[in-house]
């Protein structure tokens, strides 16, 4: 499938926005007073934060091509 330039710019944009946020939920449930009582969740945002770390990174590849 083809995306354009704005396609892919607008898609990092958002996947920048959501990385903010869910780092910044990291560091709510972190900073709890029994940050063990929210592992699952920590566990859950921390790979979400991998994954769009990559696809951030593939995009911003991808942009540097076109």
């Amino acid at each position: 499938m083809e995306y354009t330039q704005q396609d892919l710019a607008q898609a990092k944009r958002q996947i920048d926005s959501i990385l903010q946020k869910l780092r910044e939920t990291i560091k709510t449930f972190e900073a709890k007073e029994d940050p063990q009582k929210y592992q699952s969740q920590l566990t859950l945002a921390r790979r979400r934060v991998a994954a769009l770390e990559i696809a951030g990174e593939l995009i911003a590849r991808e942009l540097k091509t076109i």
